[in-house]
């Protein structure tokens, strides 16, 4: 196996142990494509796991690391080609799809703020982080996805961000554990709710009722752009979102507590979903 085919399966790797959901909607993807997604989820991965996943590291040295990271991801996309085990595959995707560097840029920035940003005061600020860390990753995915209008693209980035707030909803007892709330204080104070506390009271469901119908409403501009794609691409992404968004469903069914255990879809789930929507798919195409 050559260096780049063995990047390419270490992405893989990372992707079906990190990120079941998208690894299983992605077999709905033709194979040519699915190493590409699995790179840029290589690529985004690695990051993360400099920011939270590095034990006792100080904040400096982290931020040093990613910096690290960052310079030579961007110096290697410039010779065309890397030695690190992750980023060759990364670079040949970029190269491949023709990216253009400014979204990793945007992602490294938003991975940066997580270094010392712990909180964000409003729904706008949040955002502003979301476009890096989540949005960006959608406009990354549109190459592959072939759409048939650049509406597409507005989109992506609800989708990119409709999961992130997912994420955010299940996991702010883990968020907290790292000290940072991803939920704006101005909700928090709105409905006198304390993250905090991790206390399941009626000013914490009243929040989360709240933050799930915003998290909805991203879902369903997203799916505004689902017509926009061919067959296996609409099925692909039709397939994240289905199960991503049952993740909602979870915390509503256990009471809103997000703090005592982690809310998962079963992977018997993911994988029933994923094969109906590519038998669909090739209905479509055989039509």
């Amino acid at each position: 196996m050559s260096g780049l085919a063995e990047s390419y399966a270490r992405c893989r790797s990372l992707n079906r142990r990190h990120g079941t959901t998208y690894y299983w909607a992605t077999l709905v993807l033709p194979a040519a494509k699915r190493p590409h997604v699995h790179a840029l989820y290589g690529f985004c991965r690695y990051a993360d796991d400099i920011v939270d996943d590095l034990g006792d590291t100080m904040v400096a040295d982290r931020a040093a690391a990613l910096e690290r990271f960052g310079r030579r991801f961007f110096d290697d996309l410039e010779r065309g080609r890397s030695d690190d085990p992750v980023l060759a595959a990364v670079v040949h995707t970029v190269a491949a799809l023709e990216l253009d560097p400014g979204l990793f840029r945007r992602f490294l920035r938003s991975m940066t703020m997580d270094l010392d940003v712990t909180g964000y005061d409003t729904w706008e600020h949040l955002r502003g982080y979301m476009d890096g860390s989540a949005a960006v990753i959608g406009e990354m995915m549109l190459p592959l996805l072939e759409p048939v209008s650049p509406r597409a693209v507005g989109a992506a980035r609800d989708l990119g961000m409709a999961f992130q707030l997912t994420n955010f909803l299940r996991d702010v007892g883990e968020d907290l554990d790292r000290g940072r709330v991803y939920l704006p204080q101005e909700d928090l104070v709105r409905f006198g709710a304390d993250a905090a506390a991790r206390r399941v009271d009626d000013a914490w469901v009243a929040l989360m009722r709240f933050q799930i119908e915003r998290a909805r409403g991203l879902y369903d501009s997203a799916d505004d752009g689902l017509a926009l794609l061919p067959p296996s691409s609409s099925a692909s992404i039709g397939a994240a979102r289905r199960l991503y968004s049952e993740i909602l469903d979870g915390i509503e069914d256990a009471g809103y507590d997000v703090f005592t255990r982690r809310i998962r879809v079963p992977t018997r789930r993911k994988v029933a979903v994923a094969a109906r929507l590519a038998a669909r798919a090739g209905r479509r195409r055989r039509a």
